[in-house]
């Protein structure tokens, strides 16, 4: 069996150093906002070149804590788009705040500048680019709108974790950034875990305020806060794939462009490059009218296989109703043709070539 992500292999290369930090932990009994979250928070603010980096409790309270953060609530209008995660759109909910959903680059899958300029309106307090699949958006185009509207920009880079684009990274370029570590993703915890960044003072305060009940000094409580704190045994594990991220990175874009390599001759379209920035392949995703035909000979070898994401956030039951009329035809194009293959650092070269042979049977039988 061929998984998505082989968290097996990974563990193998860090365990030695995971376990005798995690007993360290269990020694020491520093289990919350402990010296390893607290180092893991300096580690990464450096790795991203950013002023502060928050540990939380998920990627969805990293974009829900940095909305609140950045004062965007009730009755504002954010911008975000339909071909993500609900988690998304979700922390855009949870303050009350609307989303608007625009259309995606064709090619790129992430949300179009064009599409963001058309849809601000008076009400209109920020946008959410979202670093889709590992690459990142159009930052440039989004920043200068985001200046020229006054408006807040705060990135979910929770796939994106180690992109680049124009020498920064992706979650560092706007007001704040969200990232998740969700098992998964390209820098995963063992569990849920997540990370704000930000190069604001005053925004930093709030979130370390807001993530432990609204809490700065123990027991004095100034607003309203949650329990999203990043777990001590978490950072343990974080930490040791940290030092490995870009060699995570660059195993995974080998993967993706072997892929490429393999498929360039089939009626299929493999993943777009824009060259704006680096793309990190949280997911290897293709499109082709035959998906149903190649997703089961893959099931039937026991070759890991997904769609993200069949139905975009404007199609869902939970936004239908408030998004009656939307029309994204990009977004619905790509969701009805779109699937995902294994990729991980630890996908050998001949596995890769079986899978693209299984593809290559259906599409040529």
């Amino acid at each position: 069996m061929t998984p998505m992500v082989n968290l097996k292999a990974q563990y193998a290369e860090i365990k030695e150093e995971v376990e005798r930090g995690l007993a360290e932990t269990i020694e020491n009994c520093s289990f919350i906002l402990g010296p390893n979250v607290q180092a893991f928070e300096k580690e990464t603010a450096e790795y991203l070149g950013v002023k502060h980096a928050i540990g939380v409790a998920s990627g969805t309270d990293a974009l829900h804590l940095a909305l609140i953060a950045e004062g965007i609530g009730a009755g504002d209008e954010v911008i975000t788009s339909a071909f993500t995660f609900i988690a998304t759109a979700e922390a855009i909910k949870y303050v009350g705040a609307i989303p608007v959903f625009v259309d995606i680059d064709p090619r790129t899958f992430n949300i179009s500048p064009f599409a963001i300029e058309q849809a601000i309106t008076p009400k209109t307090k920020a946008v959410m680019p979202v670093h889709l699949f590992g690459q990142p958006a159009d930052m440039t185009e989004i920043l200068q709108l985001c200046e020229e509207n006054n408006l807040k920009l705060i990135e979910d880079a929770c796939q994106s974790f180690g992109a680049r684009i124009n020498g920064k990274q992706t979650g560092a370029i706007g007001h704040a950034g969200g990232y998740s570590f969700f098992p998964s993703k390209n820098l995963g915890a063992f569990g849920d875990g997540g990370l704000v960044v930000t190069n604001s003072d005053e925004t930093a305060a709030k979130i370390k305020q807001l993530r432990n009940h609204g809490s700065d000094v123990r027991y004095y409580h100034d607003v309203i806060g949650y329990n999203s704190r990043l777990d001590e045994m978490q950072a343990v594990i974080l930490r040791a794939k940290l030092k490995r991220i870009d060699q995570y990175n660059q195993a995974r874009r080998h993967v993706a462009h072997l892929y490429s390599e393999l498929m360039a001759d089939l009626p299929l379209v493999t993943p777009y490059e824009d060259g704006l920035g680096e793309h990190v392949y949280h997911q290897y995703t293709l499109l082709s009218d035959r998906r149903d035909d190649i997703l089961k000979a893959l099931q039937d070898r026991q070759i890991g296989c997904a769609v993200y994401y069949p139905v975009p956030l404007h199609q869902q039951n939970v936004f239908k109703e408030e998004c009656a009329g939307v029309s994204l035809p990009v977004t619905e194009a790509v969701s009805a043709t779109c699937f995902s293959l294994p990729i991980c650092p630890f996908l050998d070269d001949d596995t890769i070539r079986e899978i693209v042979a299984i593809i290559r049977g259906v599409l040529t039988a």
